[in-house]
């Protein structure tokens, strides 16, 4: 049985999903709190660590 592979978002992509600009994302990146990797020098967002980014906001809300 195989796994799918996450899909890979850009940072504008996330912009948008976040409803944030892209100085925010970087710094989201550059401090750790959302996690990325890079795909020959382009920058990729894990669908699933905007998901995680997300719900641990609201935990911390709550």
């Amino acid at each position: 049985m195989t796994t799918a592979a996450p899909e890979l978002l850009t940072v504008p992509e996330v912009m948008a999903l976040l409803k944030v600009g892209r100085t925010k994302v970087y710094d989201l990146i550059r401090t750790h709190r959302l996690v990325s990797i890079k795909v020959d020098g382009c920058r990729r967002i894990p669908e699933h660590a905007v998901r995680d980014f997300v719900l641990g906001q609201i935990g911390e809300a709550a």
